[in-house]
C-alpha cells in the first residue's frame, strides 16, 4: 500500500476529471486492498519466474504504443503473470508462453492494454523491469505512445466532472447517551427521537430537547445465551396509529415472542396492556446460540423478522453443524435453518392486520402452508443479527454471522465467512449445507467422523431426522459479500480479524428536502454495512440494477466501539448504537451517536473527561473539557450544567454530590460565531465501583509451552468490604480459557456470563428465605438443591415450573410441609434462582477457579495452535443506595511468544504483502512480511518484557530486490532507547528466512518495541516475517 486514504481520493478525483494513467511493470503490484486501483489498472501481479528472453505478439498495431512495432518482438524482460485481470481492458500485446519458462496465463497471457476509465484514460505495460529496458529505442516509444494516448486530447482537467468524497471533518459526531448496557436496535420518532432497546429488557427514550434518555419500560424476558430484548420496529403508519413493535425472549417458556404495542400521543409512553401478540416461536435453551431478532417494515409495508438457527455451533470445529445422532438436536442446524417448517434461521415476511397477521404473496412457499410455513421469505441463515432495505429499490440487505473454522479442510469443506446479503425476491441462503458464495460442506457421519457426498447447491437436501419439512430444498443463493477471518481477495477493504457483518440503510438525498445537515449527494443510492468487531463502517456503490461497483471506507479515521444498528432520521443524520467494547455487561463506550454533516462553520467538539463516574455518597466529580476543540481554530468558551442550574464556566472543574441518585452533566462549549457543541454524561451516586486486581508473577503478553502461572486477585468494594472479609471467594468469577485461533472470544463472553448469572440466582437464595428449608447437599424441611437438579435438569420444561413453584408456592411433591409463595419474586431474579439449582451436579458447567492458584499452559499443546489464553476475573457488588449492582471486571490475553510482522500497531512508510509459495524464487511456503523500506519503522505496542532476554527477527532478502542496510531495535518511540543496530549485507543472506538476534535482558516492564530500517540506498532493506520472544 504506498497511497494513504486522502492520496487515494486525489487520485480517483484525477481520474474522474478527465486525467490520464500510466502505468509500468510492477504498477499491478501493488494497491492490493483498493479495489478502484484494481479497475484502473486493470489487473494484479500474481508471479514471475526469473528475467528471460521472450516473443510478444502485437495484436493492436494501430495504437500510439505500438505503432512502431512489428507483429512479433523479441524482447528480454521480467515476464509477470496476473490474476483479477479486468475484462473490459483492450489488450494491445500478448507474450508467448512458449517461447520462455514459467508462464501462468495460457494462450491469452496480455502484457500491455489500455481502455477509457472512469472518465479517464489508462495505459498499462508489464515491460520495463530491466535496467537496459530504457536505453531500447523500441521500449521507449512503447512508453511514450501510451503517454501520448492516456493524456488525451488537449483538454483542461474539469473536476466539476468528479464525485468528490465529502472532508471527514464535515460529518459532526455527537453523543447523545453513553454507558449503555448492551443496546441492541434503535427507531427514530417522527418528531426525532429516538427509541432504542437494551438486551436485558430496557426500552429507552432519548429526548432531543431534555438531551437526555429516560426508560420507558423493562420487560422480564430471558437473558440466557443470547437471549433478551433484540429487535424493535415502528408501525409505516406510527404518525396515525402510535404502534410500535418488540422482539424479545420470554422470561421463563422457551420461545421468542413478537409483538405490538401502542404509545401515547407524544410518543413518551407505552400502553403495556395495549399488546397484540402476533406471533411466537419455540426455541431450545438447553444449549446456545444465535437469536438474531432484528425487526423491520419494508417498503411494501411488510414486517420482516430475523431469527437465528438457535443451534450450538461448538461440536463441529467451526465447520456444519450437522450432527442429528439422538440427543443431539441442538447441534444440527437443518433441524430449523434448512427446515421449511421451522421459523428459526430465517427471516419472516408477514402482513400485520388489526388481528394477527396474514400472508403476503412473494414469500418462499404458498400461502396455503402446502409447501412450508408460509411466514418464511428468506431460508438458511445462521445468525442474521441486522437486516436493511433499500426503500427506493425494496432489497432486502442482512449480515449474516458465520462459523468458525480458520481454515478450509478438504474432507469437512470451506472455512467460515460472515456474508452480506442481498434478497430481490425470496429465497434459500443456503445454511448449514453451504456459505458464503455457496461453498459446499459435506455431509459427515459423526459416528465414524468420515465425510460423504458434498452438498449441491442447485438441489440442496435435508436428510436430518430432526427435519420436520421439505427433504428437497430451494436452491442455494450465493452472498453478495462474504469474508474469513483472513484478508479477502475479493473485497479485500474488508480487512481481517474478527467478524460480524452487519447491514445498514440505502441513502437517498431526495429522502430529505430542504434540509441543510443531510448527507451530501455523493452517498446518494450508496448502501452502508458496517462491522460490529472490526469497527469499520463502509458505504457501497451499486449500478443501476443493484450490482456492486465498489465500496470504499466510510469515516476511515473513526473506528466504532462495535456498531450494532444504525438508522437514518427524518434530518437525515445518521443515528450510530455502539455496544462498547465488552460482550454481556455494560460499556462506558457503549453510546447513542449521531452523525451529521456540516456545510457551514462547524460546530465544536466538547468532550468530557472524568476519572470515574461512580461513587458512593458523597460524591465529588472532577469534570474537564481539556479534550473538547474547535476544527476552525476558534476559541471556546464552557458552560457546566446540572439539569438547569450553571455550576460552572471554567475548561476543569469540581462538583460534591451530597446525595444518592443518577445525575446528568452536560457540557456546552462555544466558538467564537457562537456554534454550539454538547456532551453529556451520567453520575451514580451511591455505590462505589468494586475494585479488582489480577496480580501475576510472570509475563503478562505471553505464554510458553508448559510454563506456569501464579496468579492472585484481589478485590475491594467500599460497600461490601475486602476478599475474605465480607466478599466471598465464589462471588469472584475467575475463568482461564483457550481460545484457538480464529474462534469468536464472544464464546468465552458466554461461558464467563453463564457463571455470573449462576452467582447471581446463588446470591438471590442466600439472600431469600430458601435457606431456612432446603440446603445445597442434604436433605432438610424440603429437598437438596442437588437433589431437584437431579430430579429436573434434563426437563426442558422443567425452569418454567419451578419458576412459578417458587413464586405461587405448593407442595406433594416431595412431602407434605408446603412451599412457601414468593409472589413478589420477578421472573427473571426467579429464573437465575432455577438456572443455578439445575446448574447443581452438571458436568458441563464450567468451573469457577479459585482467586489464588497456579495455572499451567498446555491446552495448546493438544490443539497444535497459535491460540491465545483468555484470563478474565469479575466481581459483581451487591449494589447500593438507588443505585444497582456494578461490575467491575478485568481480562489478560497471554499469546504466543512470537508475532507476525504484518500485525503492527503503527509505523511510517509501510508496505505488507502476502506472498504465495513458489512466487518468488527460493521461496516454497507462502509468508506475510513487511518490507523495510529506507526510513520506514514498525511499532509493536503494549508489550512486557518481563522475562525476556532476546528478540529473534526473522527477515528475509533477495539480492536483487534488496540493498541491505541498518536494522535498529528502539524501546517505546522512534527516537527511544537504542536496543541493538545490526547490519545487513546484501548478497550475504539467501533468499529463505534468516534469523537476527537483539539482547533485551536489561529491560523489563511494558513497552512499545519499534523495528527501523536505515540506508542511503533508495532498494529496501529486507522483508520481515516474524518477531518472536524468547526467555
Amino acid at each position: 500500500d504506498i497511497l494513504d486514504e486522502s492520496q487515494q481520493l486525489e487520485l480517483q478525483r484525477f481520474i474522474q476529471a478527465g486525467g490520464g494513467f500510466v502505468g509500468i511493470h510492477s504498477a499491478t503490484d501493488t494497491e492490493y486492498k483498493w479495489p478502484y486501483y484494481n479497475q484502473l489498472v486493470g489487473a494484479y501481479f500474481e508471479s514471475h519466474p526469473e528475467p528471460a528472453e521472450a516473443t510478444i505478439n502485437v495484436l493492436n498495431r494501430d495504437h500510439f504504443s505500438t505503432h512502431h512495432l512489428s507483429q512479433n518482438w523479441v524482447h528480454t524482460d521480467e515476464w509477470y503473470n496476473y490474476r483479477a485481470i479486468h475484462p473490459d481492458i483492450n489488450v494491445l500485446m500478448e507474450v508467448n508462453e512458449t517461447t520462455y519458462r514459467g508462464g501462468k496465463n495460457g494462450r491469452n497471457h496480455p502484457i500491455s492494454w489500455y481502455r477509457d476509465f472512469d472518465g479517464g484514460r489508462m495505459w498499462y505495460t508489464g515491460l520495463g523491469h530491466t535496467e537496459e529496458s530504457y536505453i531500447e529505442p523500441f521500449f521507449i516509444e512503447h512508453v511514450w505512445g501510451g503517454i501520448q494516448y492516456a493524456a488525451g486530447p488537449m483538454q483542461r482537467i474539469d473536476y466539476r466532472k468528479s464525485t468528490i468524497v465529502p472532508e471527514e471533518n464535515r460529518f459532526d459526531i455527537e453523543v447523545l447517551d453513553e454507558n449503555l448496557n448492551e443496546p441492541m436496535e434503535l427507531e427514530v420518532l417522527p418528531n426525532g427521537n429516538v427509541v432504542f432497546i437494551q438486551r436485558h429488557g430496557e426500552v429507552m427514550l432519548y429526548d432531543g430537547v431534555t438531551k437526555q434518555a429516560n426508560l420507558l419500560h423493562k420487560f422480564e424476558v430471558c437473558t440466557d445465551f443470547e437471549d433478551g430484548l433484540l429487535g424493535v420496529a415502528l408501525d409505516p403508519q406510527v404518525e396515525q396509529n402510535k404502534q410500535i413493535y418488540f422482539f424479545r425472549s420470554h422470561p421463563v417458556d422457551s420461545m421468542q415472542i413478537i409483538s405490538v404495542f401502542t404509545m401515547d400521543a407524544d410518543y413518551r409512553s407505552i400502553d403495556i396492556k395495549s399488546e397484540k401478540i402476533l406471533l411466537t416461536i419455540p426455541t431450545q435453551r438447553l444449549e446456545c446460540c444465535h437469536a438474531a431478532g432484528s425487526l423491520e417494515f419494508g417498503p411494501d409495508q411488510m414486517l420482516y423478522i430475523a431469527v437465528g438457527d438457535n443451534t450450538n455451533p461448538h461440536g463441529s470445529d467451526g465447520y456444519a453443524p450437522i450432527d442429528d445422532r439422538p440427543g443431539r438436536a441442538p447441534w444440527d442446524a437443518r433441524k430449523s435453518s434448512a427446515n421449511t417448517d421451522d421459523l428459526r434461521g430465517k427471516i419472516l415476511r408477514i402482513k400485520v392486520e388489526q388481528e394477527g397477521y396474514s400472508i403476503p404473496e412473494g414469500n418462499l412457499f404458498l400461502q396455503d402452508g402446502s409447501e412450508g410455513r408460509p411466514e418464511i421469505y428468506v431460508m438458511g441463515c445462521r445468525n442474521p443479527y441486522r437486516i436493511a432495505f433499500d426503500n427506493h429499490r425494496g432489497f432486502l440487505y442482512w449480515g449474516d454471522v458465520g462459523p468458525d473454522a480458520n481454515e478450509s479442510d478438504i474432507n469437512r469443506g470451506p472455512r467460515g465467512h460472515d456474508e452480506i446479503n442481498q434478497a430481490r425476491v425470496a429465497g434459500n441462503f443456503g445454511w448449514p449445507l453451504f456459505v458464503g458464495n455457496n461453498q459446499a460442506y459435506h455431509d459427515y457421519d459423526w459416528d465414524t467422523q468420515k465425510s460423504g457426498k458434498v452438498f449441491d447447491p442447485l438441489k440442496p437436501v435435508n436428510d436430518s431426522q430432526y427435519n420436520t419439512g421439505a427433504k428437497t430444498l430451494p436452491p442455494a443463493q450465493p452472498a453478495f459479500f462474504w469474508y474469513s477471518y483472513d484478508n479477502s481477495s475479493e473485497f479485500p477493504l474488508l480487512g481481517n480479524g474478527g467478524r460480524t457483518a452487519m447491514a445498514g440503510p440505502t441513502y437517498y438525498q431526495d429522502d430529505y428536502p430542504d434540509i441543510e445537515s443531510k448527507f451530501p449527494k455523493y452517498y446518494d443510492g450508496k448502501l452502508f454495512i458496517y462491522e460490529w468487531m472490526r469497527g469499520w463502517m463502509m458505504s457501497v456503490t451499486l449500478d443501476e440494477k443493484g450490482n456492486y461497483v465498489r465500496m470504499e471506507r466510510f469515516l476511515s479515521e473513526k473506528e466504532f466501539s462495535n456498531p450494532t444498528d444504525m438508522a437514518f432520521g427524518p434530518e437525515g443524520d445518521l443515528y450510530v448504537l455502539e455496544y462498547g467494547s465488552a460482550w454481556f455487561q455494560q460499556n462506558p463506550d457503549a453510546r447513542l451517536v449521531r452523525l451529521s454533516y456540516n456545510r457551514s462553520n462547524r460546530k465544536p467538539i466538547a468532550k468530557i473527561e472524568t476519572p470515574i463516574e461512580y461513587g458512593k455518597s458523597p460524591f465529588r466529580a472532577a469534570l474537564s473539557a481539556s479534550d473538547s476543540y474547535d476544527r476552525d481554530g476558534d476559541s471556546l468558551t464552557y458552560e457546566w450544567r446540572l439539569g438547569d442550574q450553571i455550576i460552572s464556566t471554567e475548561k476543569e472543574t469540581s462538583f460534591t454530590f451530597d446525595h444518592p441518585g443518577i445525575f446528568t452533566v452536560s457540557l456546552g462549549v462555544k466558538d467564537e460565531e457562537g456554534a454550539l457543541g454538547s456532551s453529556s454524561i451520567k453520575l451514580k451516586v451511591g455505590n462505589a465501583l468494586p475494585q479488582l486486581n489480577i496480580d501475576i508473577n510472570s509475563n503478562s503478553s505471553f505464554y510458553w509451552d508448559k510454563s506456569i502461572l501464579s496468579y492472585q486477585i484481589s478485590v475491594r468494594d467500599e460497600e461490601d468490604g475486602t476478599l475474605g472479609a465480607g466478599i466471598t471467594e465464589d462471588e469472584v468469577i475467575t475463568t482461564i480459557d483457550y481460545l484457538q485461533e480464529g474462534l469468536d472470544r464472544n464464546l468465552i463472553a458466554i461461558g464467563h456470563g453463564a457463571l455470573k448469572q449462576l452467582s447471581l440466582g446463588k446470591s438471590l437464595i442466600q439472600s431469600s428465605d430458601c435457606s431456612s428449608c432446603h440446603q445445597e447437599k442434604k436433605k432438610s424441611i424440603g429437598p437438596s438443591f442437588y437433589a431437584i437438579s437431579k430430579k429436573y435438569r434434563m426437563d426442558s420444561a422443567a425452569k418454567k415450573y419451578l419458576v412459578e413453584k417458587i413464586q405461587n408456592g405448593g407442595a406433594g411433591v416431595w412431602g407434605e410441609v408446603a412451599m412457601a409463595a414468593h409472589p413478589v419474586l420477578a421472573d427473571s431474579d426467579a429464573g437465575s434462582m432455577v438456572d443455578y439449582i439445575l446448574s447443581l451436579g452438571r458436568q458441563d458447567i464450567i468451573n469457577n477457579l479459585p482467586t489464588s492458584g497456579k495455572y499451567s499452559f498446555q491446552e495448546h499443546m493438544k490443539k497444535e495452535n497459535q491460540g491465545v489464553y483468555v484470563f478474565t476475573a469479575s466481581y459483581t457488588d451487591k449494589g447500593g443506595e438507588m443505585i444497582g449492582p456494578l461490575t467491575q471486571q478485568q481480562t489478560l490475553i497471554l499469546r504466543k511468544p512470537i508475532i507476525s510482522a504484518v500485525n503492527f500497531d503503527d509505523g511510517l512508510r509501510t508496505q505488507s504483502m502476502n506472498v504465495e509459495a513458489g512466487t518468488v524464487p527460493g521461496l516454497d511456503e507462502a509468508l506475510a512480511l513487511v518490507i523495510g523500506e529506507p526510513g520506514s519503522y514498525y511499532a509493536y505496542e503494549d508489550i512486557d518484557f518481563k522475562g525476556i532476554s532476546v528478540v529473534n527477527v526473522t527477515i528475509l532478502q533477495h539480492p536483487q530486490y534488496m540493498n541491505g542496510g541498518i536494522l535498529e531495535l528502539r524501546m517505546d518511540s522512534v527516537g527511544g532507547a537504542i536496543i541493538q543496530s545490526l547490519n545487513i549485507e546484501q548478497g550475504l543472506l539467501d533468499v529463505g528466512p534468516s534469523d537476527l538476534k537483539f539482547n533485551v535482558s536489561e529491560f523489563e516492564g511494558m513497552h512499545d518495541l519499534y523495528m527501523l530500517f536505515k540506508s542511503e540506498e533508495t532498494k529496501p532493506i529486507c522483508a520481515v516475517t516474524d518477531i518472536a520472544f524468547l526467555r
